[in-house]
């Protein structure tokens, strides 16, 4: 006698983890505000630096930064959980907001598969401009979707691959890197986000950071980059976000429809699904074209080309011809109309006073 054993395999799921409020991360009077030193007359607020100076004046001048997000440590609920505000806050993502479950914006990263409503802001609601500017610092451009940054003043104590290994280590923190690239003997790296909104955060967190060394980085937006196989690739992605994007707006049953006469019109058929069914003559490539040709018309019987004669082509010659045989055929012959002439109306005596209409008086 035989019995059949059924296991029960218990599969255990890790449960989601809930957020907590949003912890403050600085106390009044944590942070030491200090002052830029002077070094001219005018005080430029759009490139942040004194007017006058050297071009790297800006950052010579730089302190290090001292605060920095710990996105483990401070990330939480906030009143834009409930508000439903999408954007993330500025002083957030630099280690110094004091309001903590108080703040009316979001203490999370930017959820890259997240559109916000404003595509001309940033992740922080702050205005992208149409041009960078020529420091490629600030904001950003919303007529160009950048998401690599460039990161300079990089203190290297190795060779190049351990370089790699301490910015990859310092910015993943802030989202999922795509590639990376170390100019060794420059101090300069190059990060890649897969998310814009990614490389917008990182840019302001790892501002006036330090990696291992206790540099103060310089981190901008990178210029277009010139590769050309990266310029294709980059044109390749934004076409298929495109058609992503299109086709998620898009009817279900436009799509059907459209795929439809798309089959007929490359010759191929259609099965239930909408998928496209194999044709055993598939195998030939010129099966295909042999069934969407049209047959090629029977030559007619060569004529020569009939020559001009005089002023008159060849094309109005051939017309002529034709319409000369429609005319034999129905019988009509070309009979040319005159005009009747009317005889001129005579002349009255007198000032014809009558002829306006006047009375005979």
């Amino acid at each position: 006698m035989s019995t059949d054993e059924t296991s029960t395999v218990v599969v255990k799921t890790k449960p989601v983890k809930k957020l907590k409020p949003a912890r403050k991360q600085v106390k009044a009077g944590d942070v030491e505000r200090k002052e830029t030193p002077q070094t001219g007359k005018e005080y430029n607020i759009w490139y942040n630096k004194w007017a006058g100076g050297d071009r790297e004046d800006n950052y010579s001048n730089k302190v290090k930064s001292q605060t920095r997000c710990n996105i483990k440590k401070d990330s939480g609920l906030t009143r834009a959980n409930t508000t439903g505000i999408r954007y993330c806050c500025l002083f957030y993502a630099r280690g110094c907001c004091p309001y903590g479950w108080e703040c009316d914006y979001l203490h999370t990263l930017p959820d890259p598969d997240d559109a916000l409503p404003d595509s001309s802001k940033d992740c922080f609601a702050r205005d992208k401009f149409s041009d960078y500017r020529d420091d490629m610092g600030g904001v950003g451009s919303f007529n160009r979707q950048n998401r690599t940054l460039y990161v300079g003043r990089i203190k290297e104590t190795g060779p190049g691959p351990e370089t790699e290994e301490i910015v990859i280590r310092h910015f993943k923190e802030w989202g999922e890197i795509e590639r990376i690239r170390v100019l060794q003997y420059r101090s300069v790296a190059f990060v890649t986000y897969v998310s814009e909104f990614g490389a917008q955060f990182a840019k302001e967190a790892m501002a006036c950071q330090s990696l291992d060394n206790d540099e103060i980085l310089n981190v901008r937006w990178a210029t277009e980059d010139p590769n050309p196989v990266q310029k294709v690739a980059e044109k390749r992605r934004l076409e298929e976000i495109g058609q992503e994007a299109i086709k998620a707006r898009m009817d279900p049953r436009i799509v059907d429809a459209m795929r439809a006469v798309r089959a007929l019109e490359d010759g191929d058929m259609l099965d239930d699904e909408g998928e496209v069914v194999e044709d055993p003559e598939s195998g030939d490539p010129e099966a295909k074209r042999r069934r969407i040709e049209l047959p090629p018309p029977q030559e007619a019987a060569s004529e020569p080309p009939p020559q001009p004669l005089g002023l008159l082509s060849a094309d109005t010659m051939e017309g002529l011809k034709y319409f000369a045989e429609i005319r034999k055929r129905n019988g009509v012959s070309l009979s040319v109309v005159h005009p009747k002439t009317i005889p001129p109306k005579p002349l009255t005596s007198g000032l014809g006073v009558a002829d306006y209409g006047s009375d005979e008086d």
